[in-house]
């Protein structure tokens, strides 16, 4: 990409517990590429005060003015990189700006299955009802996007990153319109720079990771609330799903 062109923004929007940290340590591993984690995270536990774990910290932390952050996360990229992911949560967005307002990015949707997010968010936080997860924010933010372009966003599901990280990030990298690079495939261990001061609490496993993990097993097994929370979720996620990259042959 030369200097005359506009660099490549790229929003991808997730769910919590949605690989979302792997693919922002997958992007953040090409050197022409920026990453921001959730740049809007304090703003919303500042407007909402949700009990999330770190909640104080992360608020001292991060710029927590919702017009302040916009401007940042469409303006000039970290280190005049020619690529900038910025990792972001829709059901975050409950101040005055939202998708709309972010038409110079590339957004793209991550999914996972109910049943996988539900068991993974349960044993990090009270989960208290299916608004947490995300799901219909996603689904919204996804027509809101179809509505102003006319054609449907990149949608990519965890399961099928996970079963074969190389062939899917590459019809992601296409469907985005950047090129593809191996370089994707592996990060550093430990903790990253770009990381959220939350990470000290959230992202154990990806810490420890120098790539992608296995390809999925079964969908684990819930019941009670945790049932009803999946199902809750299920149509706005299979409504996604039908938009969503496959592996080609």
């Amino acid at each position: 990409m030369s200097s005359s062109q506009e660099p490549k923004r790229i929003a991808m929007w997730s769910g919590p517990r949605n690989i979302s940290t792997a693919m922002m340590r997958s992007f953040g591993a090409r050197p022409d590429c920026a990453v921001s984690d959730e740049p809007f995270y304090g703003a919303f536990l500042k407007e909402t005060s949700e009990p999330h774990p770190m909640a104080e910290e992360t608020i001292a932390d991060m710029d927590c003015d919702w017009q302040s952050v916009l401007r940042t996360q469409s303006g000039p990229v970290p280190g005049s990189r020619p690529i900038w992911y910025q990792k972001h949560m829709p059901h975050h967005m409950v101040g005055p700006v939202s998708i709309r307002e972010m038409p110079d990015h590339s957004h793209v949707f991550l999914i996972r299955a109910p049943e996988r997010v539900v068991a993974s968010y349960r044993a990090k936080n009270e989960l208290r009802s299916p608004e947490m997860l995300g799901f219909a924010q996603l689904r919204r933010y996804f027509e809101v996007e179809v509505e102003r372009t006319g054609i449907a966003p990149a949608v990519i599901d965890s399961d099928v990153i996970l079963s074969d990280p190389a062939k899917a990030l590459e019809q992601l990298c296409a469907a985005i319109d950047i090129p593809w690079t191996k370089q994707m495939l592996n990060w550093e261990k430990g903790p990253h720079s770009e990381d959220g001061v939350w990470g000290l609490h959230w992202y154990d496993k990806v810490n420890a990771s120098t790539g992608f993990g296995k390809p999925p097993g079964p969908l684990p097994e819930l019941d009670g609330e945790y049932l009803g929370t999946a199902e809750a979720c299920r149509e706005d996620y299979e409504y996604l799903l039908k938009h969503a990259i496959t592996l080609a042959s």
